[in-house]
């Protein structure tokens, strides 16, 4: 489609060349890192982002020392190698798995990098100039956005599709749901033995009578599920606030899968949730559940509990989170070391990738199961250091919980062999969306750039130049929860969400735990709406959320086709259409335009070193764009 003209900002800008080289190489280098561990693992890498460094590959750069696969097997694929030597008896295969060594190696060339001061100088700038030029785009164009908008017949904010990126199962419904279906449970199913004491089944009856409470007594005060000031920078008070009434039995009888009612409550109500999405038509869920890793069953159960109450919606995907709780299972004697807890989660997942009958329910669950997250208090202190003398998953039998980067890397390494697999065989992929960067130290974003599609949170980044800019050239999907953030680590206020969406970085809104932090029955629709009131967003910067929610999202390429339009995979503005997003083309055509031109500058000044200074830009011009299809 042409698009209409609109105002185009280019602005010429010099730079001392030395200077320039340098970080435009370190950059480009950790884009190289990214793009050949996203690739090895399947999963999915910017194609603008790509193109710019394909254009640099056919050069012979210093840069570019890393060959496709390792050939020997070392480290990391110990306990990949003997998962398929056990499973494949009879045929070699030669899934390619990760290097230990040179993942060491490459994350100690972005931790160098991170901290050099005049990459961090240079990136410092390039983001200052990316806030800038939209705020002069806003200027010159707000107005014909505007207008573009209007002119769409149907289409409005309501009515596009948007996806809840970050959303814990758990607590997907809001406390006045939870509080009614309890109340309706206690009349509906008074007698049902819900939980087993000391050898006894309790009926639910019981249970409330032991706790001096009758259905008429309970209130949304009495639960008391809600994130208050006093949950600020305190995860486990945060933690406690998961258990109705302040007891952990209710949290098991009606908010886990795994109990003596084998989650009937749970199923109940999370379809009750699907049933409102279903309703509501245009809003989407990536709901978590959880595998701890403690038993090689826990696959099958969750499969169960899924299938046996048919737990399925067109609006909802699953991803699995795994909480980093490695020391509490080892001090408990529940596991022996780190590799039992590697084998209990994917154990289950190559046996039923070589052989779907061997477990048929997890077979038809996993279709729905777009990735894992890895999920806990990140601002927990971490006492080791991940480097090439930690201990092997089989080794690792110290009190201590192993670092963030270790859980990350170990899950990220069968995570890759397991794809392979699974591509072979025909079935779909899965993708690493881990929490990253709400608190803890800035490494964890590194390991985050390296290894993950997309993250979840990413607040540190406002404090990390070169990752930030590293984030926006790669275009990594951050899923951003204001709202949580807000009642556990950073005021509503300060957080960097308005700063990251004018800077281009690819950032979608999504809620967390409605359970704890929001009051009404769309708490999306929450979200949205307070972040539009506080942060004074325009109409088209709602929709561009909504959209790139839907980017980020695991939903199907037939679904993302629908929702955005069969070009959505496109570059530019020809990969919209605003009947279906509601986002102007010129937003789409300004957003693409800004990127290629930074991934022109740094890959033009590695391209030309012989040059004395470069223009990071042509020149300042207020006229109309070329027509561009």
């Amino acid at each position: 489609t042409q698009i209409s003209s609109h105002n185009c900002v280019l602005i010429s800008l010099q730079v001392p060349f030395t200077d320039l080289v340098d970080a435009a190489k370190c950059v480009v280098k950790a884009l190289f890192i990214r793009e050949k561990y996203i690739n090895r693992s399947m999963q999915n890498f910017c194609k603008t982002t790509a193109h710019a460094l394909q254009d640099l590959g056919m050069k012979p750069l210093d840069l570019r020392v890393y060959d496709d696969i390792p050939e020997t097997p070392v480290d990391a694929g110990i306990l990949v190698v003997k998962l398929i030597a056990f499973l494949f008896r009879s045929s070699e295969l030669d899934l390619p798995y990760p290097d230990l060594t040179e993942y060491i190696a490459d994350m100690n060339v972005m931790m160098a990098l991170i901290i050099n001061g005049p990459v961090k100088s240079f990136c410092y700038r390039r983001l200052q100039y990316l806030s800038s030029k939209f705020q002069m785009h806003i200027l010159l164009n707000e107005m014909k956005e505007l207008a573009a908008q209007k002119k769409v017949p149907h289409r409005d904010f309501y009515n596009i599709r948007k996806v809840d990126t970050h959303i814990h199962a758990s607590s997907c419904m809001n406390q006045k749901h939870l509080l009614r279906f309890i109340k309706r449970a206690m009349k509906k199913y008074p007698e049902e033995i819900v939980h087993i004491e000391r050898g006894r089944g309790q009926t639910l009856k019981e249970v409330f009578e032991s706790m001096n409470l009758t259905a008429f007594d309970l209130s949304v005060d009495t639960l008391d599920m809600h994130a208050d000031r006093n949950t600020f920078h305190r995860f486990d008070k945060f933690n406690a606030k998961y258990n109705p009434i302040g007891e952990s039995i209710l949290r098991e009888i009606f908010i886990k899968t795994d109990n003596h009612i084998e989650g009937k409550y749970f199923a109940h109500i999370v379809k009750e949730v699907m049933s409102d999405l279903e309703e509501s038509k245009y809003q989407n869920s990536e709901l978590r559940l959880s595998i701890y890793g403690r038993s090689r069953d826990e696959w099958d159960k969750l499969a169960q509990w899924a299938v046996r109450h048919r737990v399925y919606s067109d609006n909802v995907r699953w991803l699995i989170q795994v909480p980093r709780l490695f020391d509490v299972y080892h001090t408990k004697k529940q596991l022996a070391n780190f590799q039992e807890m590697l084998e209990n989660i994917f154990m289950p997942l190559f046996e039923v990738t070589v052989n779907p009958r061997s477990h048929p329910e997890l077979h038809l669950f996993l279709e729905h199961v777009v990735g894992f997250d890895s999920v806990d208090d990140e601002s927990k202190p971490e006492h080791h250091i991940f480097n090439l003398d930690s201990p092997l998953p089989v080794n690792w039998t110290e009190e201590d919980n192993p670092p963030y980067s270790y859980y990350l890397y170990y899950t990220y390494a069968n995570m890759t062999v397991l794809n392979h697999l699974r591509r072979r065989r025909g079935f779909h992929t899965f993708v690493l969306r881990p929490h990253c960067g709400e608190a803890g130290p800035i490494h964890h974003l590194v390991s985050g750039f390296m290894l993950s599609e997309n993250i979840s949170h990413g607040l540190l980044l406002r404090k990390a130049p070169v990752l930030q800019y590293l984030y926006y050239l790669a275009q990594i999907g951050i899923a951003m929860s204001p709202l949580s953030n807000n009642s556990l680590f950073l005021s509503y206020h300060r957080n960097p969400l308005p700063e990251y969406l004018s800077r281009g970085l690819m950032v979608s809104l999504s809620t967390d735990d409605p359970l704890q932090f929001h009051f009404t029955k769309e708490p999306l629709m929450e979200e949205y709406s307070i972040a539009t009131q506080v942060w004074k967003l325009s109409s088209c910067d709602m929709c561009e959320l909504a959209r790139n929610s839907v980017l980020m999202s695991g939903f199907s390429h037939k679904a993302k086709s629908y929702w955005l339009g069969p070009s959505y995979s496109k570059e530019g503005p020809e990969s919209n259409d605003i009947r279906r997003t509601n986002v102007p083309d010129i937003r789409v055509a300004y957003r693409s335009e800004t990127l290629s031109e930074e991934l022109h500058l740094i890959t033009h000044a590695v391209r030309t070193e012989e040059l004395d200074t470069i223009d990071e830009e042509d020149s300042l011009s207020m006229g109309p764009l070329p027509g561009r299809r």
